[in-house]
């Protein structure tokens, strides 16, 4: 661990504007972000594990039922909560690229707002600084799942392939994108494709080919809510969390 490294000063952005069609037949009446597990928002746990570690800043990128997230979170004064509204859908990549104004930090931090993994972010910071990355990607053994972007991994770290949801067919162990990022600041500005555009189809295997990227391996499980099956899984998985607080 790094003592050096001072996590009250790291910027999480939170990708929390999606329209969550998969799950609107379970969770109609506010963003899946705020969906709830055992009676919390999904992001109150994500938040709640940031702020445990030491993060202080958060950008929320909101877009479908924005006012309703803004409303939840602007009221707080445990940290700074701070929105980038859309106004029409960008992608998850020109997403980033529209809040960069409200980004301070470098790195910052990136996260989708409707999945968890358990991460030691000090070790995250740590491994991207080791290996002047840039661009760092947690990585997760799938465990069976094949709907997710598959990663392959040279043996120092260095990200090789992306393959976006194409199970291995050989049913050898693969490893999945956790939607945890270490980015730096000035990144988002080069990206030239027009929104909408995807950082996991179009921004990240570039960087790959170019052998800047890299994925920091965890022993921990992905937990999403994008569907109506595994947010029911959900509320098992994460219930120990959603009784805090």
């Amino acid at each position: 661990m790094n003592a050096n490294i001072n996590l009250s000063s790291l910027d999480a952005v939170i990708l929390a504007g999606g329209m969550g069609t998969r799950l609107k037949t379970v969770v109609s009446d506010r963003p899946k972000p705020l969906a709830h597990i055992n009676g919390r928002p999904f992001l109150d746990l994500l938040v709640e594990n940031l702020r445990l570690q030491g993060l202080r800043r958060f950008v929320f990128c909101v877009g479908h039922q924005r006012e309703k997230i803004i409303d939840h979170f602007k009221s707080r004064n445990d940290s700074e909560f701070l929105f980038s509204e859309e106004s029409r859908p960008l992608g998850t990549g020109g997403a980033v690229r529209h809040a960069l104004p409200l980004i301070r930090g470098t790195p910052f931090l990136l996260l989708n707002g409707d999945s968890y993994c358990n991460v030691n972010l000090n070790e995250l910071l740590t491994f991207h600084n080791n290996r002047k990355a840039r661009a760092s990607i947690v990585v997760s053994e799938s465990q069976g799942r094949n709907d997710g972007g598959n990663i392959d991994l040279a043996d120092d770290g260095r990200i090789i392939s992306f393959r976006e949801k194409i199970s291995d067919s050989l049913g050898n162990s693969s490893l999945i994108n956790a939607g945890i990022y270490v980015l730096p600041r000035d990144l988002p500005s080069t990206w030239q494709a027009k929104d909408p555009f995807s950082l996991e189809r179009d921004a990240f295997p570039q960087l790959a080919s170019e052998g800047q990227c890299f994925g920091f391996l965890v022993n921990s499980e992905v937990i999403d809510i994008g569907t109506p099956e595994r947010y029911a899984t959900a509320q098992q998985q994460l219930s120990n969390m959603s009784k805090k607080g």
